[in-house]
């Protein structure tokens, strides 16, 4: 039998910004890396010490001495258990995605799924930074690495913006597409669809920078910057499609319903109560609930499924939502990879019931990619700590570009379901950062308009 391979660890003091400072170490990086915030820490990691991957319906370990491949399992990510499982670290944590498509069927033959275990973390937590790395002479440089990005870091946002058009010549083809959906909702093949609609983003776009000035705007359940696997993500997702702890607790929050938050107290209160007034969101919001009980009740033990906080109110950016939290304790002889399975993709990204809702998506909306998906990391003692990608800013393929949706049931309005998309879109689209140009006297210049003021 092989010994698991050891990381070395330390702890040190870190009185920094953990966001800022995050941000500065992806700037400086040339390698795959992946920032991933939860309210109580935030992690930087770098590097792809070995890689699980999704294509084709086949998941691949790629690991320094060779690959392994595990055919589809019964559930979507049972080859990635599978290949977790089979990895030759003590201790180890993997991050990154899955992309909306993974559950596309046939399967994508694109890659769906980029998991890695980095070759050194970062974790901040309160007043310390733990590091980890191969070697007490890598916790040396990640040390110094941590210092001169601390020290690095900006104290203020950029004050540059790029400015985009919301209301371009796309929102009637969406319009049309929601007056389609909701026709095919009346009809009676599904109850709930979430449509989207692209926005790109001209000229290059400073991620990190733009990453830091969005959180700062922003007050996600979860944030993100990556680039890895061919994508580059900047992100502040209002929800959770799954948490699971070492012990067994399951969590879920779905958002539906939303208002626009623009900062006016007044105007926000009012909004705040018309959401609760309005049948529409309060039943789109109702079904959702309702569907991600009926999802967990598959992988929790009989009788601890439950609904708490029921329709409060989250503020996420500029949009304020129903939210719920649905809990429930982890099933004898089930993993945290089996509640993924169930609850992907997230109903409040998909619609329902989920299969006709996404083949309704795949008729009008090109491949979303990591649109829907999730950012994630787990842990081998059972942790998995999954993110909606939504309220983000992607670079794939030579294109940046903005996605928002809404959720389309029987009662909806296509004006009101494309002007929900715009507060969505506000979100991201206010913090976007040009990427620094150089005039002919080599000096670092910004060229393009500032955001106008909203």
């Amino acid at each position: 039998m092989t010994t698991p391979r050891q990381f070395v660890r330390r702890r040190v003091p870190f009185g920094a910004d953990p966001v800022a400072t995050a941000a500065a170490l992806a700037a400086a990086s040339d390698q795959p890396h992946v920032v991933y915030e939860q309210p109580e820490a935030l992690c930087w990691a770098e590097g792809e010490l070995a890689t699980v991957v999704v294509a084709d319906g086949v998941t691949t370990l790629t690991l320094p001495e060779g690959q392994t491949s595990f055919p589809a399992g019964p559930s979507v990510f049972d080859g990635v258990r599978r290949a977790l499982a089979a990895l030759p670290f003590d201790g180890w944590r993997v991050y990154g995605w899955a992309s909306y498509e993974l559950t596309c069927d046939p399967p994508a033959a694109e890659r769906t799924v980029h998991l890695v275990v980095p070759e050194r973390e970062i974790r901040i937590r309160g007043a310390s930074a733990l590091l980890i790395a191969p070697d007490e002479a890598e916790l040396d440089l990640l040390h110094k690495r941590l210092t001169d990005a601390a020290h690095r870091a900006p104290v203020a946002p950029p004050e540059t913006r790029i400015a985009l058009d919301l209301t371009g010549v796309e929102t009637t083809a969406y319009r049309g597409a929601v007056a389609d959906a909701i026709a095919t909702i009346r009809g009676g093949s599904l109850d709930k669809v979430i449509l989207s609609r692209t926005i790109d983003v001209p000229g290059e776009i400073d991620l990190p920078a733009t990453y830091l000035t969005g959180r700062r705007g922003n007050s996600p359940a979860r944030s993100f910057l990556l680039r890895l696997g061919d994508w580059q993500v900047a992100g502040f997702s209002p929800e959770i499609v799954a948490r699971v702890t070492p012990d067994g607790a399951v969590v879920t929050q779905p958002l539906a319903g939303t208002r626009a938050l623009d900062g006016s107290p007044l105007l926000d209160a009012a909004r705040r109560d018309e959401l609760y007034r309005d049948a529409k969101e309060v039943f789109e919001h109702a079904l959702s609930v309702h569907l991600a009980a009926t999802e967990m009740s598959t992988v929790c033990t009989p009788g601890t499924v439950g609904v708490h906080d029921f329709m409060a109110v989250k503020e996420r950016g500029s949009v304020q939502h129903l939210a719920s939290e649905v809990n429930g304790r982890l099933a004898q002889n089930t993993t945290a990879w089996d509640v993924l399975s169930v609850l992907f993709p997230a109903i409040t990204a998909s619609g329902i019931p989920k299969r006709p809702a996404c083949d309704l998506i795949r008729r009008v909306e090109p491949r979303r990619g990591l649109y829907s998906g999730t950012v994630l990391m787990a842990d081998a003692d059972g942790t998995l700590d999954a993110a909606l990608v939504l309220r983000s800013v992607f670079r794939h393929a030579g294109r940046t570009w903005l996605q928002a949706g809404a959720g389309v049931v029987a009662q909806s309005d296509p004006a009101r379901e494309l002007e929900e998309t715009r507060e969505k879109l506000l979100s991201v689209s206010r913090f976007l950062v040009p990427a620094e140009q150089t005039d002919p006297q080599g000096e670092p210049t910004r060229v393009l308009e500032p955001h106008p003021v909203i």
